[in-house]
């Protein structure tokens, strides 16, 4: 089956209508959404079955084929079922994250020497070349 987007006069032709919903989530800016779809099955004049994708009441490209993130345009989607993007903001706003900042190592008794401060020059040194 093939999809023809664009196509309004077919929309009252169609022999069966599926309803099916996905969530996106943009892998390049972060942004989710979700969008419900009709999925018009129709047969062309010489048999040929195909698809439309209506959204919104337009016709519009198989969300399957190649998304485009509707906050950047990037085309890094993931595609999930539908509900993933809500329970995510949901979750998000429920737990609390701390501010990032300096964390502190608790004093060592007996301790009498100032702790080490590490440096990524530090962590790098034993990949350094010796010579």
């Amino acid at each position: 089956m093939s999809e023809i987007a664009g196509q309004t006069g077919l929309r009252g032709t169609a022999t069966a209508v599926v309803h099916e919903s996905y969530a996106f989530a943009c892998m390049r800016c972060g942004h989710g959404w979700e969008q419900s779809y009709e999925i018009e099955h129709h047969t062309d004049g010489d048999g040929q079955e195909f698809v439309l994708y209506v959204a919104d009441g337009r016709v519009v490209p198989s969300p399957l084929s190649r998304p485009s993130c509707h906050n950047c345009d990037g085309h890094v989607v993931r595609i999930m079922r539908a509900g993933q993007v809500s329970s995510a903001r949901g979750a998000a706003q429920h737990h609390h994250v701390p501010p990032a900042g300096p964390v502190e190592a608790p004093q060592v008794p007996g301790q009498t020497e100032e702790p080490h401060h590490w440096h990524l020059t530090d962590l790098l040194h034993p990949f350094r070349k010796a010579g």
